[in-house]
């Protein structure tokens, strides 16, 4: 049985039932309408910390859709578990795969930057001042398009590129 299917919780099901009528409604072929199932009950498996289930769902969905833009979630999705789970060089390559199929996508911008950040901070703990000015400089050019795309979020993000000097504008919206 799907997922989504075992779902108690009222809202998790009215979201089934609108999602199976849309992909009924929708003049779209077997293969899409199975990876969008794969996905959803992927997505609903990472809402309630299943990872390696919700994992198991998006690599079904990644390899029924043909869809670079439906892709790029999937991908991104997958990344962001990777990332929760510490495995920052697999989320980096997922998020990076996203890009590629969407790179307008300014979550998985984001989402690389706070890993490269992140790198910095450990550099910087370490004493490694010069690799961390490297890792902050990566950090801020995929901050910086992640921005672009996005203006009026990443508010955080803005402040330590203003505070840092490593702003290239000095308002982004």
């Amino acid at each position: 049985m799907p997922r989504t299917q075992r779902n108690d919780n009222f809202i998790d099901k009215s979201f089934t039932v609108m999602a199976d009528l849309i992909l009924k409604l929708l003049p779209t072929n077997n293969q899409a309408k199975e990876a969008f199932a794969y996905y959803r009950d992927g997505m609903s498996a990472q809402g309630d910390g299943e990872y390696a289930e919700a994992l198991d769902n998006y690599y079904e969905a990644l390899n029924l859709e043909n869809d670079p833009y439906d892709r790029s979630y999937i991908l991104y999705n997958i990344g962001l578990i990777h990332a929760s789970n510490g495995e920052h060089d697999k989320a980096l390559e997922y998020y990076h795969e996203a890009l590629e199929n969407n790179p307008r996508m300014p979550q998985a911008l984001n989402n690389i930057a706070v890993i490269l950040h992140y790198r910095g901070e450990q550099a910087k703990e370490k004493g490694l001042s010069e690799e961390a000015n490297g890792w902050f400089d990566k950090a801020a050019e995929y901050w910086q398009q992640a921005i672009s795309l996005a203006p009026n979020n990443y508010i955080e993000a803005q402040n330590w590129l203003k505070v840092t000097g490593r702003s290239t504008k000095d308002v982004f919206f």
